[in-house]
């Protein structure tokens, strides 16, 4: 089983992950996990934030001369902007975000001491765990791609970026659609057997817990509400050179909890970012009487590097369903478990 804990704050010393399960055996190239932190932090409507951080990772533990040991593996990114303790106290919350419920939940007066974990500096460490999960992927030829599909019912790239322009002179904010597409990855990952072995049930948790995301589908998703099964369904052929294969991808790579050996294919929707410069209202939680909600530095849109995290987040149930197929001690006898498997045609 594959699996990774994080903890941090935004304004904190630093955030750290422990990522456990990854076999030994497996080549590290730090430089590659850096090269994601940096795609993360690209994307037009970014904050302010993004010019302070220049995330680099440390690896701390579960490597040797740059080769996993099976041990957990620990990584660490420092903040530049850490000030946690000097910042003020805020009463006010958000609309949109987790600062009235947490508060409420952990009995807080302050909110910064629930927006300083529910920040999406978080998913820093997301990211580098995916990372060491496309490593391990990229020894089976899977690979996993984003793109921006619309931001704020634009498609057009120019009109995006005028879009996104429109929103920062308003101080407000947008969000938008991407699609996050997985290639190569074998038949038969995931399983039928159970509600939380399910490959698109593992895969949908995982999306919609990056913040912000709030609707996930696979293929076609809602469109095949609209269609007659004749036409919703993908049809099943078969060639030497192939093996079995689909001519249409409607089911978006998933049928019956399961990959089906075509590409994986998911969108997820991103609402707009809960900090606005133009605040809306809200009510004081100390002295509750109504008050604009508080505003924090923030991003203006942030879809590009959604798409960036949620790649980060299918890699790691990626990892996890291809060890539990094939094995989860070291990378040699992983990849001849896998070759056996896949001389299946």
């Amino acid at each position: 089983m594959l699996r990774f804990m994080s903890a941090g704050e935004s304004h904190g010393e630093c955030m750290v992950a422990i990522i456990e399960g990854l076999p030994a055996g497996m080549q590290v190239d730090q430089a590659l996990i850096n090269k994601e932190l940096a795609r993360r932090q690209q994307g037009y409507g970014r904050g302010a934030r993004m010019k302070i951080e220049k995330d680099k990772v440390q690896i701390l533990a579960g490597l040797k001369a740059n080769k996993t040991l099976g041990s957990p593996v620990a990584v660490m990114v420092k903040n530049k902007d850490f000030k946690i303790n000097e910042l003020p106290s805020i009463s006010e919350p958000r609309p949109g975000h987790a600062d009235l419920s947490g508060a409420i939940k952990y009995g807080f007066s302050d909110i910064r001491c629930v927006l300083e974990r529910a920040s999406a500096r978080e998913t820093v460490v997301r990211v580098a765990a995916g990372a060491l999960c496309k490593t391990f992927l990229k020894e089976f030829g899977i690979e996993i791609k984003s793109k921006v599909i619309s931001i704020g019912g634009q498609t057009d790239k120019k009109k995006i970026k005028d879009k996104i322009d429109l929103a920062k002179r308003r101080k407000d904010t947008l969000g938008g659609v991407f699609s996050v597409e997985a290639y190569n990855v074998p038949v038969g990952l995931g399983s039928y057997v159970h509600y939380d072995r399910r490959l698109d049930a593992k895969l949908a948790q995982a999306l919609i817990s990056i913040p912000g995301i709030k609707a996930v589908e696979f293929g076609l998703g809602f469109g095949l509400a609209d269609k007659f099964g004749s036409s919703a369904h993908d049809e099943i052929l078969y060639s030497k050179a192939k093996g079995f294969y689909r001519k249409t991808n409607n089911a978006g790579g998933l049928e019956g909890g399961m990959s089906n050996g075509e590409p994986i294919i998911v969108r997820c929707a991103m609402k707009p970012i809960a900090t606005l410069g133009k605040p809306l209202a809200s009510v004081d939680i100390k002295t509750k009487k109504n008050v604009l909600a508080s505003v924090q530095r923030a991003d203006i849109c942030a879809v590009e590097a959604a798409g960036v995290i949620a790649e980060a987040m299918t890699a790691v149930v990626l990892t996890d369903v291809c060890l539990e197929k094939f094995g989860q001690d070291d990378m040699a006898r992983i990849k001849k478990a896998a070759k056996e498997y896949l001389s299946y045609r």
